[in-house]
């Protein structure tokens, strides 16, 4: 599965315990990621700063949803889950 262009909810709704470059403790949910762009993309995709994780991360159906809205909502309950 592709990751929807400008959805970012998982740039923004969960939490990142890793540094990040600009927020080097790692960036809490529902914190928008300091590296995403005005259009939700990553500004560090393809770079060696990007933290592992970020790029672990892979775009399920399960986690994406079919709208931003089912993806922010089903890692938002994912976060409460794991908090």
């Amino acid at each position: 599965m592709e990751c929807r262009i400008g959805c970012a909810a998982c740039c923004i709704v969960i939490s990142i315990s890793s540094p990040i470059p600009g927020m080097p403790e790692g960036k809490p949910a529902g914190v928008r990621c300091v590296q995403l762009t005005v259009d939700n993309r990553c500004g560090l995709f393809g770079s060696p700063e990007r933290p592992a994780i970020c790029g672990s991360l892979r775009a399920s159906e399960e986690m994406c949803g079919h709208s931003n809205e089912e993806a922010f909502a089903y890692l938002e309950a994912l976060e409460r889950a794991t908090s």
